[in-house]
C-alpha cells in the first residue's frame, strides 16, 4: 500500500476531522433547550489508534469546526493533540506543531478530504485522500484509501503505515499483551 521508505519517515500522522474520522453526518438539535451535537466515528478507526501505541508515529487531529463530539471521542482514544482552527489556518497550525516536536514536513502523513485540507496535503511527506473526498485532493493526493471516511478509512491508513515499516505483527502482539480494552 505505501512505500516503507516512505512510511518509515513518517512520525506524525495528521487527520482531518469531519469527512476522515466521520462521515461527514452531523445531527444538531436541542435537549432541554441545550444545544446537542452528535458524531458518529467508526470504531474499528478506533482500534488503529491503539495498534500505533509504541510505533514511533504521533496523531494530531486538526480540525476547522469547533466540536464537543471530537473532544470526547479523541479523549476516549487518547489523543492528544487536537487542534482546533479557522479551515485556512491548518498550514501555519500544524507549522508551529511540527517545529514544537522537531519535526519536518516530510515526516508527517496527512489524510484530508476536502479543501481546507488542500494546503497541507501539498506540503506533507505522504498526503492521503480518503474514498470520499473531492476531487481536487484525490489529485494531489499519492495514496487514496478504498474505505470512505468515517467507515475505517484512518484504519486502512494505520494498518497500511504499520505494514510497510514491518510492524503491524508486533503491533497486534502489543495491542494483546496490553490487555485489550475497547477502542
Amino acid at each position: 500500500m505505501f512505500d516503507p521508505a516512505i512510511a518509515s519517515r513518517i512520525r506524525l500522522l495528521g487527520l482531518d476531522v469531519d469527512g476522515v474520522l466521520t462521515a461527514n453526518d452531523t445531527w444538531i438539535g436541542e435537549v432541554g433547550g441545550t444545544p446537542v451535537e452528535l458524531k458518529r466515528f467508526d470504531i474499528q478507526d478506533g482500534l488503529g489508534f491503539r495498534l500505533l501505541g509504541g510505533s514511533g508515529i504521533d496523531v494530531a487531529w486538526v480540525t476547522g469546526r469547533t466540536s464537543p463530539s471530537t473532544l470526547i471521542r479523541a479523549a476516549e482514544l487518547k489523543v492528544l493533540t487536537v487542534i482546533t482552527v479557522d479551515p485556512a489556518a491548518k498550514v501555519p497550525a500544524i507549522d508551529k506543531l511540527l517545529a514544537e516536536r522537531g519535526l519536518t514536513w516530510d515526516q508527517m502523513a496527512f489524510v484530508g478530504d476536502d479543501l481546507a485540507d488542500l494546503p497541507v496535503l501539498q506540503r506533507v511527506g505522504l498526503a492521503i485522500a480518503v474514498a470520499n473526498a473531492r476531487d481536487e485532493i484525490k489529485a494531489v493526493a499519492s495514496h487514496v484509501t478504498t474505505a470512505a471516511g468515517g467507515y475505517g478509512a484512518v484504519r486502512e491508513v494505520i494498518d497500511g503505515l504499520l505494514k510497510a515499516r514491518g510492524e503491524f505483527d508486533r503491533a497486534v502482539a502489543r495491542f494483546f499483551a496490553d490487555g485489550a480494552s475497547r477502542p
